[in-house]
C-alpha cells in the first residue's frame, strides 16, 4: 500500500495541498471546520501524522464498584472514608456505586438487582450490621471488602477481605490511662454485640482493668444490644437507675459519648462527684465532647484508599488468600 501524502488529502478533497499544509500546521487562513474536515478525511485515509488528538486512543476498560451502605445519612467519620475511597477507584478508572440496605432486615427484603445481574466487579461494605443482610452480601460471588462485621460473622466466615479499626490495644492503654490518673471506678458504655470493633474495644477494657486487678462492676457497663437510633433513650435510662456512680466511664465511640456528655450537663445535680469520659473514632461534629475528651483519631481517609486498593488487589487475585488487615489509630489526649 502506497504511503499517503498530504497531496492525496487535498485531491480527496478537492482543496489545495497548501490548505491542508496549512491545517496540519495550525496556520491562519483555515477555518475550523474545514480543519476538522481535513483531519477526518487523513484519519479515513490512514494518514500516519494525524495530529496526537485524532488519533485512535485504546479505550481503556471502566469497572463498577458496588458501595453497600445501610446508613444514608453517614457522619462526617463515614463520608470522609468515602470521598477518598471514590478518589482513589477514579483514579484506576473504577465507578464507585452507592447501594443502600436498610439497618435491619425484613422478610420481604431481597437484595439490590444490581448486585446479582453482573453489572458490578465487586463490592465494599460500610456500616452494614445486621445479620441476615451480611449474610446475603457474604454469599455473593463478587470480590468483596468489609470493613468491619458483626461478632457473630467472624474474619474466618467472610467470603472476602477484612479490615478492622485496631480498637483491643487502643482501649486498653485508653482505660490506662484513666488507671494512672487515679480512677479506679469505670464503666464501659456501648453495645458490644453490634460490631466487631465494639467487642474489642470492650475486651481491651476489660484486659487493662484485669492487669490492674480492678473489678469490672456490670452495674457500670451498659453492652447489651442498642438499635442505632434509641442510644439517647437507652442511655439515659441507664444512668437514669444508677445507685452509685464511677469516676469515669470508657465509651465506645464519641457518637456514645456525646449522648452521655449531654446527659450529665443536664443532670448535674445527680452527680456524687465529676465523671469524666472516654471516646472513639474522634468524631470532630460532636462538639460537646470534641477536644474535651480523650478519644482515638481514627485515619479515615488512610482507611478510604486502603478499602479502594484492596478491592482492586481482590479483583486481580481471586485466588490469594483472604486477609484481616488492623488499621492503627492514634490516642488522643486534650490539653485542658
Amino acid at each position: 500500500m502506497e504511503k499517503i501524502t498530504m497531496k492525496d488529502i487535498a485531491d480527496a478533497l478537492n482543496i489545495s495541498r497548501v490548505t491542508v499544509s496549512k491545517a496540519f500546521n495550525n496556520q491562519a487562513g483555515v477555518s475550523d471546520s474545514l480543519r476538522e474536515l481535513i483531519f477526518a478525511k487523513a484519519k479515513e485515509l490512514g494518514y500516519s501524522k494525524l495530529p496526537y488528538q485524532f488519533m485512535e486512543q485504546p479505550q481503556e476498560e471502566q469497572r463498577t464498584i458496588s458501595l453497600i451502605v445501610s446508613r444514608p445519612d453517614s457522619a462526617l467519620f463515614w463520608t470522609n472514608i468515602i470521598h477518598r475511597m471514590a478518589q482513589e477507584l477514579a483514579s484506576y478508572n473504577v465507578n464507585l456505586l452507592y447501594t443502600y440496605v436498610p439497618s435491619i432486615y425484613s422478610k420481604n427484603f431481597t437484595l439490590p438487582s444490581i448486585l446479582q445481574n453482573g453489572n458490578v466487579d465487586g463490592i465494599i461494605v460500610l456500616n452494614v450490621y445486621d445479620q441476615e443482610i451480611l449474610n446475603m452480601v457474604n454469599a455473593l460471588p463478587l470480590p468483596k471488602v468489609f470493613l468491619d462485621t458483626i461478632p457473630s460473622l467472624t474474619d474466618a466466615q467472610l467470603s472476602g477481605d477484612l479490615l478492622l479499626i485496631e480498637g483491643f490495644r487502643t482501649e486498653s492503654k485508653i482505660t490506662d490511662l484513666l488507671i494512672q490518673d487515679g480512677h479506679t471506678e469505670i464503666g464501659f458504655l456501648g453495645d458490644i454485640d453490634y460490631a466487631m470493633t465494639n467487642k474489642e474495644r470492650y475486651l481491651g477494657f476489660c484486659d487493662c482493668m484485669n492487669k490492674h486487678e480492678l473489678i469490672v462492676r456490670s452495674e457500670y457497663c451498659l453492652t447489651g444490644r442498642i438499635d442505632i437510633f434509641s442510644y439517647a433513650k437507652k442511655l439515659y435510662a441507664f444512668l437514669d437507675e444508677l445507685k452509685s456512680w464511677p469516676t469515669a466511664f470508657v465509651c465506645a465511640s464519641d457518637y456514645v459519648a456525646n449522648f452521655v456528655q449531654a446527659y450529665l450537663d443536664n443532670n448535674a445535680r445527680r452527680l456524687p462527684h465529676p465523671v469524666v469520659l472516654t471516646g472513639f473514632d474522634n468524631m470532630g461534629e460532636y462538639t460537646n465532647v470534641a477536644g474535651h475528651i480523650i478519644t482515638a483519631n481514627v485515619p479515615t481517609e488512610l482507611i478510604g484508599k486502603r478499602l479502594a486498593l484492596q478491592l482492586l488487589f481482590r479483583s486481580e487475585h481471586p485466588e490469594a488468600p483472604y486477609e484481616l488487615t488492623f488499621v492503627k489509630p492514634s490516642i488522643i489526649i486534650p490539653h485542658i
